[in-house]
């Protein structure tokens, strides 16, 4: 990790950061697998060949792979698995422990209310998020994080996950294959609802730190687009996975550079970028949504002013807590 973090001081292009977090990303998964796994019996001790870095390939089938030993599965967490975003259920389970004040998590409610009502990521929202966060865990102890991250996650993975997807995730399980998270939020997050659903691991973004403390950088970038294909292509290349017998999903038409490195491209609850992008390939499309449906063809009024109102509601709890 040492010599990521020099690289990451250097100046470096948006694919150069994007490998940069891809790489990172893999390589902290890779360390938490193997801290969690018993240390092999009759381990050698001369390294293993390296496996050619895989490339991306042509879908093969609309059924998801679930026997072939060099298999896996990839999940997107927003939306995907996750109703809403992460990084936004992290922000106000920070401020009730006092890390934002009362704007950042008013702006985090209607940040939260645009992706529930549009079913898509705003780059702007994303980048105000990414900043806050980073600028306010600054100094402090990973460990500390981890444990508050901990407690946030213990009932929001119960109530947020769609039943639909936690169905495909327990179906890759239950054929002995590899599952794995992949998402823009931090590594201790994504961990943690990887764990909650007993998936293999999970990919995330890596904060930089130093002697146990958050120095307020990122490794490389936010583990978002071009840079999600990288970790899994690194992942890949390390497990000695087979991306021809990969399946992978997600609800964005960003994740699209992850979605064709696999044989098995699936769309959940799809933008209507991807939904477009799924049908002109081909991708089989699963919609696991109820009331958001109609987003497909526009939003109604009726909608936007219940995201409005949920934005009012959620200002005035926060002014209540204030008196």
């Amino acid at each position: 990790m040492a010599a990521l973090r020099r690289l990451t001081q250097a100046r470096r292009s948006s694919s150069e950061r994007a490998a940069l977090a891809g790489e990172a990303a893999a390589q902290a998964a890779e360390q938490a697998l193997r801290e969690r796994a018993p240390a092999p019996v009759d381990a050698g001790s001369a390294p293993t060949e390296q496996p050619a870095e895989p490339q991306p390939v042509e879908p093969q089938s609309a059924t998801p792979p679930v026997d072939h030993p060099q298999g896996a599965a990839f999940f997107d967490c927003d939306n995907t698995i996750l109703q809403g975003a992460a990084v936004f259920y992290l922000g106000v389970g920070l401020y009730r422990r006092n890390f934002f004040s009362r704007r950042d998590v008013a702006k985090f409610a209607w940040q939260q209310a645009w992706f529930r009502l549009f079913g898509t990521e705003d780059p702007g929202h994303i980048a105000d998020a990414q900043h806050t966060a980073l600028s306010l865990v600054a100094g402090k102890r990973t460990a500390d994080l981890e444990e508050i991250c901990e407690e946030i996650f213990e009932d929001i993975v119960a109530a947020k996950v769609w039943p639909g997807t936690r169905a495909l995730v327990q179906m890759h399980l239950d054929a002995g294959q590899r599952v794995w998270l992949v998402t823009a939020a931090p590594q201790e997050v994504a961990r943690i609802i990887a764990r909650r659903l007993g998936m293999t691991g999970a990919l995330g973004t890596v904060a930089e730190e130093v002697g146990g403390q958050y120095t307020g950088r990122l490794v490389g970038e936010m583990l978002h687009g071009p840079a999600k294909a990288a970790a899994v292509r690194a992942l890949a290349r390390r497990e000695q996975l087979d991306l021809g017998h990969c399946a992978a999903y997600s609800d964005s038409a960003n994740d699209i550079p992850m979605l064709s490195l696999v044989g098995h491209p699936f769309v959940v609850n799809p933008d209507a970028r991807l939904r477009k992008y799924a049908r002109a390939h081909g991708w089989r499309v699963r919609d696991f949504r109820t009331g958001r449906k109609a987003a497909r063809i526009g939003v109604p009024a009726a909608v936007a002013l219940g995201a409005v109102a949920g934005a009012t509601v959620a200002t005035v709890a926060l002014r209540r807590k204030r008196r």
